[in-house]
């Protein structure tokens, strides 16, 4: 209710049917003075005397004018400001990249230096002008393919729908038909009523989980092809078998005595287990013991790290067993 034409001063109190439409100026006017003003041809705005066109009229889309001025900047830049982390040799020159384009939507957005603001962006256009139509082309090519993905998603749906929507009929027919036939062989047969009512049960059990498996397994089947299909197009990567590190194991038992007297509060409940309970597994403290110390002194005859041989700089300290 608080929207007034400036122009005629006309609110929607007055006028209920009242619509506002944003000029390329970013000025309220509502559609009789548009059509009085603009009607003839270009005519300047009525509030900052800029020239406008009644086709420069769009739908107000925020209550705010400044968002709304904000939003417009910024799809016009995202059009031409269109790079990407890979067109550029290092991460600062991107972030440089970054903000000379936040510099230029400020200027643009507040209206500070514009002439000089248009020629940058002019100047940028000139220089760029390849990359940004490969952009251009990648950010369709995108679209398209997401478009392509949502319809093939909206087709797998409504596949699986109609599988379920047939399920259920088939599922259905087959109850009343197990039904009927219990109710015949109740009305024949000389057998115990519930064991012809069990047989039944049980067949048509086995008629549903059957039923279950085999629309199911042509889901599998999608997904799997589905996955060969996208490892088809990837790039094959070798698969280089795993080479463990060439250590003998045993070569630094030497170098320590295990004992069974370490003071090891992680291991105090295993050691007062009597019952075995958490040795079950075959889970022993002394092998614990073992593998700790073995690290320990594993890396003891190695060289300094960026040399191949001990250093003879009096200066360096090594610390020996």
């Amino acid at each position: 209710m608080d929207d007034q034409c400036p122009v005629c001063k006309s609110d929607r109190y007055l006028n209920p049917k009242l619509r506002l439409l944003v000029s390329a100026c970013y000025h309220k006017m509502c559609e009789s003075c548009i059509d009085r003003l603009f009607t003839l041809g270009p005519a300047p705005c009525p509030i900052c005397n800029k020239t406008l066109r009644k086709l420069a009229f769009t739908p107000q889309t925020f209550e705010d004018l400044g968002v709304e001025k904000e939003v417009a900047v910024r799809r016009r830049l995202a059009k031409d400001f269109n790079k990407r982390r890979e067109d550029f040799p290092d991460l600062r020159s991107y972030n440089n990249y970054l903000e000379d384009a936040e510099d230029i939507a400020f200027n643009l957005i507040n209206d500070i230096d514009i002439p000089e603001t248009e020629a940058r962006i002019a100047q940028y256009k000139i220089e760029n002008a390849n990359l940004i139509e490969l952009n251009l082309r990648r950010e369709e090519q995108y679209a398209q393919y997401l478009k392509e993905q949502e319809e093939s998603d909206r087709f797998d749906r409504e596949q699986r729908a109609s599988e379920l929507l047939k399920a259920e009929e088939d599922e259905r027919e087959e109850r009343e038909k197990g039904r009927r036939e219990l109710i015949d062989k109740l009305e024949t047969s000389d057998k115990d009523a519930s064991k012809l009512v069990a047989r039944s049960r049980a067949q048509a059990q086995k008629r549903a989980s059957n039923r279950t498996s085999s629309t199911m397994n042509p889901a599998f089947q999608s997904s799997a092809k589905l996955l060969r299909s996208r490892a088809a197009q990837s790039t094959v990567i070798p698969d280089v078998p795993h080479v463990p590190l060439q250590d003998d194991w045993y070569a630094y038992e030497d170098k320590f005595t295990l004992r069974d007297n370490y003071d090891d509060p992680i291991s105090e409940a295993v050691r007062k287990d009597r019952e075995g309970i958490m040795r079950a597994g075959g889970y022993r403290v002394e092998e614990a013991w073992q593998r700790a110390l073995t690290f320990a002194v594993a890396g003891l005859d190695l060289c300094p790290l960026g040399s191949a041989q001990p250093s003879a700089d009096p200066d360096v300290v090594m610390v020996t067993a």
